[in-house]
Formats: structure tokens, sequence, C-alpha cells
């Protein structure tokens, strides 16, 4: 089925006033002013991010005893062990808190669990060798929260626990056992942004512990770590963490981190870097290693000291993430075949014998992504199910397993995303209580399949110079999605180029003959309905790119969506 298209409405003379005051292209102040930033001042923010927009760490609550704590370990010469969760955020978060405390002359060692052997969070088997072999203080890095088991274990224990953490809490048992808890989204924090991720936690608790010590050059390195957890994670894009990313990405190209480096270079983007970049191709081969259940050779590769060894870890990463490409399209088509054929309408709840569960949040991402649902796919493996969730729209994922919350072994995350624990038996019990809450949030409206777009452009507006004037809007993301555009009046001038069998690529032009490169992902899939004949007249819903071959540079039509014109 086509997508609605919901095309958004422009003041012309705020947009004509905003733009002489910024000195920029109309489309593009029709754009801030959509986007909320509607006055010269905010608008003058949004575009130009700087380090004075990062607020006071001293805001969060917790922070102060932690810092505490941890200078006190500092002075003692007790052992610090960071305790990081094994996918982007945790692993670039660990490696951004342990650069801090070696600045401070801490000693520090840190663990990445297995995400199949030990789970998300820490456990009481590895906190309890922990202790054996001389560590006095554990630092989690966006885990810990709900770990109230193994954290009470360990503050019996003599084991210090310091939580750093973005994930909500539970709102009947509170916050764990520790000597601190810092999370800006626990209660009673004013902390002014809520949407920082891990690592943005983290890197908080760095400059809270560092102040004047931070020199540039350290920020920086602090930033372009930061960026990349954050961008993976699929945080906001907004308020702090648009600095965060802004300022990161700005130093990435230029970074003197060996791993960065190697990672770039085996990632085909070292001579230019943006969000997309760092979302489609750094962050997939990071998550890869935790997925493939290599998530300490990212922290390896971080703090690699020499380029050698920078590529050889970066090697193994980009072949894990080759291995997980192949399994999550294997994964991806079985469930998404199940979720078709499945009777739930409204929250899909799929699951297989022996998936992967380094793929199955990939699978649930696609699953609610092309159903418009939000999904869980589960792996089953000797009568319990490890599952993945993902949401559409505003729905509250995390609030939605909660209303059921007596069912699972174990659960948790925020309100995009989840993951979730139970036994086998209870799956069906599961899937008709999600539907029912589904059922009473989401109607029909709130299902439809629709593409926001946020302007119609004539096709002589099009070229490679628009880029460079949307440039000041990156990062894009959530929160600050790149802008979609429709073009009217083209026409196809061949049958589609069906690529990798998946994918279709458009040869279109104009009334002028003017032409332009147009592909669309999964095309071959998504457009089953309809039939693209050349010389047929169409309209496109779209995002902008450039394209980049041996040296030549052009535009390129991402496509949303088409309609043929009658």
């Amino acid at each position: 089925m086509g997508k609605k298209w919901v095309i958004k409405k422009h003041d012309y003379d705020a947009v004509s006033s905003l733009a002489a005051c910024l000195d920029v292209s109309p489309l593009v102040a029709a754009l801030l002013i959509a986007r909320g930033y509607k006055d010269e001042e905010a608008a003058r923010r949004f575009i130009n991010p700087c380090l004075d927009d990062l607020n006071d760490p001293f805001l969060l609550k917790g922070i102060e005893p932690a810092v505490a704590r941890i200078r006190s370990a500092v002075a003692n010469n007790e052992k610090i062990l960071i305790w990081g969760d094994y996918d982007v955020d945790g692993t670039t978060g660990t490696v951004l808190l342990r650069k801090a405390l070696t600045c401070l002359g801490a000693a520090t060692g840190f663990h990445i669990p297995n995400r199949f052997t030990e789970g998300y969070g820490p456990n009481k088997e590895f906190l309890e060798k922990a202790k054996n072999d001389g560590y006095r203080l554990v630092i989690t890095v966006d885990c810990g929260t709900r770990s109230f088991e193994p954290l009470a274990w360990a503050m019996e224990n003599g084991l210090d626990v310091i939580v750093t953490d973005h994930h909500l809490s539970d709102p009947e048992n509170g916050l764990p056992r520790a000597v601190a808890v810092v999370n800006p989204n626990q209660e009673g924090c004013g902390y002014p942004d809520k949407q920082l991720a891990g690592v943005g936690v983290a890197l908080k608790l760095a400059q809270a512990l560092l102040g004047d010590g931070v020199s540039p050059v350290l920020m920086n390195e602090f930033l372009e770590i930061a960026s990349i957890g954050t961008v993976a994670d699929v945080m906001k894009l907004t308020g702090e963490n648009r600095s965060i990313v802004s300022l990161g990405i700005r130093e990435l190209v230029r970074t003197r981190n060996f791993g960065l480096r190697a990672l770039m270079e085996v990632s085909d983007c070292s001579s230019e870097m943006t969000s997309l970049h760092i979302g489609f191709r750094i962050a997939p081969r990071i998550n890869a290693a935790g997925r493939m259940d290599v998530a300490r050779h990212v922290v390896e590769l971080l703090e690699a000291t020499e380029p050698t060894a920078a590529r050889r870890f970066a090697g193994v990463l980009d072949s894990r993430n080759r291995e997980r490409q192949k399994m999550q399209q294997d994964i991806t088509e079985r469930a998404m075949l199940e979720a078709m054929q499945s009777d739930d309408n409204r929250f899909v709840v799929v699951g297989g014998d022996g998936w992967h569960r380094g793929v199955i949040g990939l699978a649930a991402s696609k699953i609610a992504e092309r159903m418009n649902r939000p999904a869980i796919v589960l792996s089953i493996e000797n009568g319990v199910a490890h599952g993945s969730a993902r949401t559409v729209g505003d729905f509250h994922i995390l609030d939605a397993l909660a209303g059921c919350g007596e069912l699972f072994l174990q659960y948790g995350g925020h309100a995009a995303a989840a993951g979730l624990k139970i036994e086998s038996g209870r799956i069906d019990e599961l899937r008709r209580r999600l539907n029912e809450t589904a059922r009473r949030i989401l109607g029909e409206a709130e299902l439809e399949r629709v593409v926001e777009v946020d302007a119609v452009v004539s096709s002589s507006t099009l070229c490679l110079e628009m880029l460079d004037q949307l440039a000041c809007l990156e990062p894009f993301g959530v929160g600050n999605t790149k802008p979609v555009f429709v073009t009217r009046g083209l026409t196809l001038r061949r049958d589609p180029l069906v690529m990798k069998e998946r994918h279709l690529k458009f040869d279109v032009s104009d009334a002028t003959g003017k032409r332009f490169e147009a592909v669309w992902w999964d095309g071959v899939e998504r457009s089953k309905e309809q039939t693209f004949d050349p010389g047929c007249g169409i309209e496109v819903a779209y995002t902008a790119e450039a394209n980049s071959w041996q040296g030549q540079k052009r535009l390129q039509l991402v496509i949303e969506d088409i309609r043929i014109e009658i």
C-alpha cells in the first residue's frame, strides 16, 4: 500500500524574514521554523552549536557523591573496574570514562559482558571475581539501573558501585543499592536534558571529575567518542546531544585516535563524516562486535596505541560485521514472513528457535518500520525466550512492557527500545496483552503509513549547492530528521535497474530534460503494487544526498515513496 503524504505548510513572510536575518536560503529558513526555531537567536544557536551549550554536569542528581567516591579511590590507589554494556553506547562510554580516570592517575580495568553467557548488566559471578581480583569500586556505563540483586550483593560484600546510566528505572522498585546513581531519568533529577545517551552521562561524569583539567584537546577526544555512541543509540539529536554530536563529528575527520582512524578507513568514510556515516557505517561495525561476541575488541581498538594493532582490531570488527549482515538478512526475512502471517493487528510478537540473539533487535526494527507496528522479535532456547522490542511513533514501548511486567524474568529499556527475557510458555499471553494495550492506544490514524514532507521543491532547485545550504542543519537523526522533499512533474526515462535483487535505481528527468539519479532501498519489496513503465510521469518523495564515485560527486535522490502521475 502507498503511504499518505503530509506536506507541511509554511508562513512565507516569516520564512523570508528569518532567511534575511540569518543570511540563509528560504528553504533552510523554512526548515528551521518547521523544527521550532522561529526566532533569530534560537535559530542561530541551532545552526552554530558550541561548547557553551553543554550543561553543568553538577546539575545531575548523584554526581557529587560519585565524584567524591572516585576521587577517594584515586587518592587511596584503589583499583576501579568499569562495567560497560556490549553495544556501541556502552563500549564508547567505557573508553571515554577510562580515558578520564587515566588522566586522574587511576588504576582501572574494564569488563564488557558476553551477550550470550552473561546477558545485560552487572552479574554476581563476575562482580565476585572482580572483588577477588582486588577491585574496590565498580562504575557501570549504560547499565545498572535495574540490576537490583547483583548490586545489593556487591554493596553487602565490600564492593562499592556507582551506576551511570540513562535507562528508565523500575517504577515499583526504584533504584538499586549503590554509592551513587547518575542518571538524568531517575526520579528527582532536575537535569535539563533527559535525552543523554549512556556515553553522554559518562561524558558529564568526566567533565565533573576533571573540571578545569579538561583541555580543549582532551575535550575534543571525548566528544569524538561521545558523538559515535549518541548517534548509534538513536538518541534525539536536539539540545545537548546536538552539540555533542555536531562538535564531535567536526573532530572525527582529523582524529588522532589510531582506532577511530582505522575504523573510518575500513568503513570508507575517512574523507568526510556526518551522522549518517556514523549510523550506517561506523556504528554497525562496532555493534557487530557485541552482537557476534567480541565486544571487548571495541575498547581495545579505541585504546590502541599504534596503527598496526588498530588496523588488526578494525579488520576483526569489519569481518564480524559481514557475518552479522548475512545472519541479519536471514533472521529478518524469517521474522518478517512470520509477522506477515500473524494475526497481530496492533503489536507484532514473533520468534523462532535458536534465532541469533545478536540480530533480533535489528529484525524488530525492520518489522516495526515496514509494518508500522511496535514489534518484538524473540530467540527461543531451552524454554526461555530473549527478545528485543522496537516502537513506532510515540508509542512508549517500556510502558507497554511494564503493563505486563509480571510475565517477564527480566526487562528494561526506554521509550523507543527495550530488551526482555520470558519463559517461552508465556509468549502467547504476552502477545495477547500487548495487542490489547496497543489497541487502546493506537488507532487507525496512528497506524497509517505516512510520509512527513518538509517542502515541495521544484526540479530547477535540485543541485549540489542545495546540499551545501542544508549542511548547516546537520547532524540529522531522531528529533532532527533529514528533510524529506517532494518534486513533481518528473518522467521515468527507462525501466528501473534492480540492484542486488532488492533495490531499485531510477533514471528520471524533468520537463527541460534535466536528469536525476534516484535510488529506492528495498524498492523491489516496497513497490510490489506499482508498475513503472518508461515514459510515465511520477512525483517523488525523497531525501537528497551527494553520491561520490571515482572522484565525481553528484546529487542522488533517496526515495521514500513514489506516485505515478495520471
